[in-house]
């Protein structure tokens, strides 16, 4: 793995020396500023010395692969790699002076230190300040952090096999992919029972995964200082007050090729290869590998994704084939047949949809309307509505027998919470002017009192609704926007043609709620890149205690305003448009200026279905891009200025530190893309059964892009444990309950299903063919001469009446204008309809839940065999152990008696 010679004379250099921590310090790279005081305070023949050692590692140096992730030597593995440049203005002998204590502090818990000086670097002006754990080190901290390491290979079988696991051959990955390692017992680790652990080689016994773990909880406790009376301590600090620039793990080689010799097995490697690449789109993904590089929390992220892109393949199949059951009835259906006849439809002339601008229309100008509107509001829409709240429970209840098995496969059943997302955030402890005893720790902390939290506190949820206020007003805007040109396209298709039976898909309505909805996307776009950030900001003054508290402060903002500003048009469209209208000659007004927008007499559906599609695929397709072309730009742009002086070596740390951060909030944004997607399939897809399916095919490209932008464009994160997805399960069954409520009012309200069951059932006076006459039956009468002044079209007719939907009393009638007793029937069946759908969804709800177990019954039973295999295995370790020193004991104490002996007898030998 490297030259001896120099291991050798490493290792002489240790021992002449005395002492480990001053070698490594010797050894670094001493023409840094940060090494370079060192030398003055050693003898001269050591000067000598190293300077010879230097030189034999600066050659080597040299020969070193720019692949390489070891120390100079060939021998010791960088674990993390911290970055700083010089800087020029008043702080920097200030941020030196704490780069000195911070790194000095760091040797003295162990972690060793070689330091790249700016020189051997392409840009010419970067530092980089290579960290190694070694074994003491990695034993020490890995008792601390308790991590799970193996004991006995576990006798217990995979659960692997599936039914028809033969069918499913070419979704799997290799075996060696799959499960790249043997399944263990496995118990807390022990310095002390060091034999009690399979301990093979202890260069490769913590993955590397643990080990940036544990150099990073170092690096987030060290202390750099005490300033104005407090002890500073921290990364986090130091990069944000810029003193370090970067802080990270590096990857394991190139994504492009495999490791050569020495370095290890290059899983970044396997992972593009089996995991990142578009190509296996229909692959499953090494969760286990993915594991072990990146660590559970983002593994359980894509564990999550995937298991829910495998549920949505279910859903998808039953809405397509509801989409299909529309596209073939779709001549079939009476309604549109009856819209498209010149004989009826060219014969009902409707009333104006605006005041004065807007024309009489013949009603099979919306004839293909009336066709597309069937496709989705169809006999499928009741039975997909209930089959997806039967969906969503099955859904959420195996997703937590998923992952309470992940918990086991993973050593996650004891997890605590990570005590790195526990720890104090640097800008809490800046902020906090007052200390207290911790009643957990007993130990002094800041602490920032309530009154001081207050007023912050106000100013956030204060902002919050301004920002959902302005999604609000925006929402209105758009509505304003479509009443006020719908006019003009009304003046321009709505010509003396449309009274000529031409018919055209592209209606005032059709038109301006496309136009409208593109409209509101791009204002959705714009609203989110803005909330973003004053979002983040507003969090940030809230000054929260831990990373923990953080996160939750801000899903709670986000998930709050994207509700509202992607859900917003749809619940309008969906609950609100079209159901306060009035009638011709008593309209209801919008600010007293616009008429209140009416839908379609096919319902509001087909525009509730736009708006779905063009928002959900509209977001889908931009987040997609972004998350492919901004890190891939960014990286270019990067790379290229960087890369100055092209004769240097473009070294493995250089490579990583050119690429963008994933951040600690990364996870946090992908999991919020996905409750909303999650939100667009469940609350409204009784009006769109494609939705389903475009979110799986979304979601196939969405890990691929995922795991592509992980391990070719981002630095590889710092591994962290979590045991679930945390607050965002309990959001997915708020949102499922309140999927319920909203699709059985979707086919109340918004779509014609109930209408049309209770003219087939009460009102058909036909029956050979019950629904005809429906669409005559659905319009009421209105007489011109009624209309006043400010409202007639200016073009004067020969009508003497038109047409409008809703169920009231003709003009002849004693109450005309009035809602008639049809209205009533059918909004007593409406509310009927949605007080059953309601309990019957719940009632299969809960029994679902009831019926399925939230642990799977062999998991159970795998738990507690671990836990006795565990034990037995301890209890046998501590007996043999406690055997050994008996036995030593006696045979010490035997030796003690011959000894005694002997003196006995050459005593009276003397006498």
């Amino acid at each position: 793995m490297g030259d001896p010679d120099v291991l050798e004379m490493v290792q002489e250099e240790e021992r002449r020396a005395g002492s480990e921590e001053r070698f490594f310090e010797v050894s670094e790279d001493l023409s840094s500023r940060e090494s370079s005081f060192l030398i003055s305070e050693e003898p001269r023949s050591a000067k000598r010395y190293n300077l010879f050692l230097r030189r034999r590692l600066m050659f080597k140096k040299d020969e070193q692969s720019k692949d390489s992730i070891f120390f100079r030597d060939g021998i010791r593995q960088i674990d993390f790699v911290l970055s700083y440049v010089d800087d020029i203005k008043k702080e920097a002998e200030l941020k030196a002076e704490r780069r000195k204590e911070f790194e000095q502090n760091l040797r003295k818990t162990g972690l060793e230190l070689e330091i790249e000086d700016k020189m051997n670097s392409e840009d010419g002006k970067t530092y980089f300040v290579k960290i190694h754990a070694p074994w003491e080190v990695l034993v020490t901290y890995a008792e601390v952090l308790g991590i799970k390491m193996p004991i006995k290979e576990s006798d217990i079988p995979r659960a692997d096999k599936i039914p028809f696991s033969c069918m499913l051959g070419p979704l799997k990955l290799p075996r060696n992919v799959k499960h790249p390692h043997a399944e263990y017992f496995t118990a807390q680790f022990t310095r002390h029972r060091q034999e009690l652990f399979l301990i093979e080689d202890e260069s490769s016994f913590f993955p590397s995964s643990s080990r940036n773990r544990i150099v990073y909880y170092i690096l987030s406790r060290c202390p750099f200082g005490i300033e104005d009376g407090k002890k500073r301590f921290g990364i986090e600090r130091l990069l944000n007050s810029h003193t370090y620039s970067s802080a990270f793990p590096l990857h394991d080689g190139q994504y492009w090729k495999p490791s050569e010799p020495p370095n290890p097995v290059n899983e970044r490697y396997t992972l593009c290869q089996n995991w990142a690449r578009f190509s296996y789109f229909y692959k499953e993904q090494p969760f286990n590998l993915i594991r072990d590089y990146y660590g559970e929390k983002i593994g359980i992220y894509f564990v999550f994704l995937g298991f829910y892109t495998e549920m949505l393949f279910f859903a998808a199949i039953v809405g397509l084939a509801c989409f299909i059951y529309g596209l073939l009835s779709m001549h079939d259906n009476s309604s549109s047949t009856e819209i498209c006849d010149p004989e009826i439809g060219g014969q009902i002339i409707m009333c104006p949809l605006c005041d004065v601008m807007c024309d009489y229309w013949r009603l099979n100008s919306t004839c293909l309307a009336s066709k597309f509107s069937h496709l989705f509001d169809n006999e499928s829409t009741v039975f997909f509505a209930i089959f997806m709240g039967i969906w969503v429970t099955l859904f959420l209840e195996f997703w937590k027998q998923r992952q309470a098995r992940l918990e086991y496969e993973w050593d996650l059943v004891d997890f605590e919470e990570e005590q790195q997302q526990l720890q104090l955030r640097p800008e809490f402890e800046a902020m906090c002017t007052h200390r207290k005893i911790n009643a957990v720790t007993k130990e002094m902390e800041p602490y920032l009192p309530l009154c001081s939290r207050i007023p912050w506190y106000f100013l956030s949820g204060a902002t919050v609704t301004l920002w959902m206020s302005l999604v609000i007003a925006c929402m209105v805007a758009v509505i304003v926007y479509r009443l006020s040109v719908f006019a003009t396209f009304a003046s321009f298709m709505e010509s003396e043609a449309s009274l000529k039976h031409v018919r055209s898909f592209l209606t005032p309505q059709i038109t301006t709620s496309l136009t409208g909805s593109c409209l509101n996307f791009i204002v959705i776009l714009i609203l989110n890149f803005f909330y973003e950030r004053i979002s983040a900001w507003i969090t940030k003054m809230e000054i929260p205690r831990t990373h923990q508290e953080y996160e939750s402060s801000l899903t709670l903002k986000m998930f709050l305003f994207q509700f509202v500003n992607f859900y917003s048009s749809c619940f309008y469209v969906a609950f609100f448009k079209g159901k306060f209208v009035g009638y011709p000659g008593k309209y209801t007004y919008l600010f007293n200026v616009w008429r209140s927008e009416e839908c379609d007499p096919g319902g509001c559906l087909v525009e509730l279905t736009t708006q779905l599609t063009i928002i959900m695929t509209g977001k889908q397709v931009f987040g997609n891009i972004k998350e492919a072309i901004y890190p891939f730009v960014l990286n270019w742009w990067r790379r290229r200025k960087a890369r100055t002086n092209s004769e240097k070596l473009y070294s493995r740390w250089e490579q990583d530190h050119d690429l963008e951060t994933f951040g600690s909030l990364g996870l946090f944004y992908e999991y919020l893309e996905t409750v909303i997607q999650f939100g667009f399939v469940t609350l409204f897809v009784a009006s769109f059964p494609l939705a389903p399916l475009l979110a799986l095919l979304n979601n196939i490209i969405e890990i691929r892009v995922d795991a592509w932008k992980l391990t070719t464009q981002y630095r590889r994160p710092v591994a962290a444990k979590a045991h679930s997805i945390g607050v965002w399960q309990d959001i997915l069954y708020g949102m499922a309950v309140l999927s319920v409520a909203t699709n059985a009012f979707i086919v109340a309200f918004t779509s014609d299903m109930i209408p049309r069951l209770v003219y087939y059932y009460a009102y058909s006076k036909n029956a050979i063919q019950p629904m005809k006459g429906y669409v005559n039956n659905s319009l009421s009468i209105f007489l011109i001469a009624d209309f006043p002044n400010h409202t007639v079209p200016s073009e004067k007719r020969d009508f003497t009446t038109c047409r409008y939907r809703d169920y009231r009393n003709p003009p002849d009638h004693e109450d005309k204008y009035f809602h008639s007793m049809q209205y009533w029937h059918v909004l007593a069946a409406k509310m009927t309809f949605i007080i059953i759908m309601e309990h019957v969804v719940f009632l299969m709800k809960f029994l679902l839940a009831w019926m399925i177990p939230d642990v799977p019954k062999d998991v159970v039973e795998r738990i507690k065999r671990e836990k006795l295999m565990t034990v037995k295995i301890l209890h046998d370790f501590e007996l043999n152990k406690l055997k050994e020193n008996l036995r030593m004991n006696s045979s010490d104490f035997a030796k003690h008696l011959i000894i005694q002996e002997n003196k006995v007898h050459l005593a009276k030998s003397a006498t």
